[in-house]
């Protein structure tokens, strides 16, 4: 047996050593206890960003809708997930969560491009959120990103993204996307 193997073979011994351990005592680790109703399923605070679920075509300001987005519960309805088309072979995924540990609500932005966002401050209230976070700009000075998305009816919401690199006394619009709800 070469060294990697038995590295390989003492880390699987000891873990599951500890689960065995842990299951016995009867304190089995969050990750593996019985499945369940999910908590985010009833918490009415991990549900305040549900008016957003749905599929929609997404539009400039009085422009033809040239965009696509498909908004879902995942996990057990703990993240609130957005797939995007941007149009031109531009995609990407937003990720939202509401935290039960602290409280708070957090956000995520990828896409195909490289560029990736982290919103450490979430606000979100029936119908209307706020998540704001930073990064780098060009330069590599910070910028501060926040992402607003608002109801405006039962099939249409508008996502505003904005960035400042005054640390947020003034704001530029990068995006303005109103979403309109996909008939089936």
């Amino acid at each position: 047996m070469n060294y990697k193997s038995a590295k390989k073979s003492r880390i699987t011994a000891a873990l599951s050593a500890a689960l065995f351990a842990a299951a016995w005592s009867g304190a089995a680790p969050r990750g593996f206890a019985a499945a369940g109703a999910s908590p985010c399923a009833t918490d009415p605070a991990s549900k305040a960003l549900d008016f957003w679920l749905g599929s929609w075509t997404v539009a400039a300001p009085g422009g033809p809708a040239n965009a696509t987005s498909k908004v879902t519960h995942e996990l057990g309805n703990c993240v609130i997930v957005e797939r995007w088309g941007g149009g031109g072979g531009h995609l990407g995924e937003n990720l939202f969560g509401y935290s039960a540990d602290d409280g708070e609500w957090h956000g995520f932005f990828a896409d195909n491009e490289g560029r990736v966002h982290v919103f450490v401050d979430g606000k979100v209230s029936p119908g209307a959120a706020e998540f704001t976070g930073p990064s780098r700009g060009e330069q590599g000075a910070t910028i501060l990103n926040r992402v607003t998305i608002r109801r405006i009816s039962d099939n249409h919401v508008e996502q505003i993204w904005q960035k400042s690199s005054d640390n947020g006394k003034t704001w530029t619009t990068a995006f303005r996307g109103e979403y309109t709800r996909r008939q089936p």
